[in-house]
């Protein structure tokens, strides 16, 4: 067996406006051919993991799912209603959002991108970020993985540890009080997690693992992982704890890690 990859999706693999770099394509596609193993983050190659963790599938078996149950959903809709707090849910059947979502939305997807340095923030919507978005779906779902909310204020996020204590509240789109959003997901469920029932699955080694990601919530995987890569457009924190900080996604960060790393020879002349 070769190698075994990880990467994050939003930010990491595509660029800000959901674009898959040509060379990144390329990357991966010879890596493959070199017998190493990739594994994206909510879409399907040699396998997948979704929901930060809570589903995760090799080729056509799925190896771990676990889900917020009926009654977690109805709780996270309901309290998120009663607070003002617009918010969309994550399935492996699409982004249900509510119903001011995407109006409430814009601006905050404005900023996100302004702090990931994307050039034409201003320009960017819910819907060029978020193009898979679900409107006018069911909320109170059985099929949940997680649920983000926009923060009217840090102390949503405060409140949501103390409301959910049967679930893992964290935030995104920014550091501590100047996060833009928060997010419930299954307790007990991160990414490392998740690779590790993989590997175990897999019956692999931990010494063999790259995982590659942008934000705080990639972290965990990075840490785990044998060789953890930021890319240098992701945010300080997760580039401060990468072993290897890799170029902008949009500038064939992904191709050039994989060259730096050995897992691909340099057929593009980038390096």
């Amino acid at each position: 067996m070769g190698k075994i990859i990880f990467i994050d999706v939003d930010g990491t693999l595509l660029d800000y406006e959901n674009k898959l770099p040509a060379s990144a394509d390329i990357a991966i596609k010879e890596a493959r051919k070199n017998g190493h193993h990739v594994y994206i983050w909510n879409i399907g190659l040699d396998g997948m993991i979704g929901g930060n963790g809570s589903y995760v599938k090799d080729k056509d078996t799925v190896v771990m799912y676990q889900l917020i149950t009926l009654e977690q959903c109805k709780h996270i809709v309901d309290w998120c209603h009663s607070r003002n707090l617009e918010f969309y849910l994550e399935s492996n059947n699409g982004l249900f959002t509510s119903k001011n979502f995407e109006e409430k939305g814009n601006p905050v997807i404005k900023v996100y991108c302004q702090r990931k340095g994307k050039e034409n923030a201003s320009e960017q919507t819910v819907r060029t970020v978020f193009s898979e978005m679900i409107y006018g779906g069911e909320l109170y779902r059985d099929d949940c993985n997680k649920v983000s909310f926009i923060l009217n204020s840090y102390q949503d996020h405060l409140d949501s540890i103390k409301e959910f204590p049967d679930l893992k509240p964290d935030t995104w789109g920014g550091a501590d009080e100047i996060a833009l959003f928060g997010d419930l997901g299954v307790k007990g469920i991160d990414k490392a997690h998740a690779i590790d029932e993989l590997l175990k699955y897999l019956g692999a080694s931990l010494e063999d693992t790259f995982a590659f990601g942008d934000a705080k919530v990639d972290i965990p995987m990075l840490e785990y992982c044998n060789v953890g890569v930021a890319v240098n457009s992701g945010g300080d924190e997760i580039k401060a704890m990468a072993d290897y900080v890799t170029d902008d996604v949009d500038k064939d960060g992904i191709y050039k890690a994989f060259v730096h790393f050995g897992l691909i020879d340099d057929v593009l002349n980038l390096c």
